[in-house]
């Protein structure tokens, strides 16, 4: 399995709920993509950004979501309502 850990800048001041909408969103795009097991957004318990944790079965499948025009267009829509880029950590599970 391919996971990718992404740290999210702040979101821009009111932009709490569209962000969440947009991650909703854009799971049920990536949802069909192949190889896709699952994506869940992850909240900071007290201080902090918001983070996500990106399943695929392997690193292809993920490199073919990742460069798909489906991935452009919901980076088009959400880079707005950040304050700064994401940055992402890509791991292969080895037990578990």
């Amino acid at each position: 399995m391919f996971v990718v850990v992404i740290s999210f800048p702040p979101i821009k001041a009111g932009k709490d709920e569209e962000f969440r909408e947009w991650f909703a969103r854009s799971n049920e795009t990536f949802s069909r993509h192949k190889g896709f097991i699952r994506r869940r957004l992850l909240k900071p318990i007290k201080e902090g950004n918001y983070a996500a944790i990106v399943e695929f079965e392997n690193r292809e499948a993920f490199n073919a979501m990742h460069g798909s025009s489906d991935h452009d267009m919901a980076g088009e829509r959400v880079m707005p309502l950040f304050d700064g880029s994401p940055t992402p950590h890509f791991y292969e599970v080895l037990i578990g």
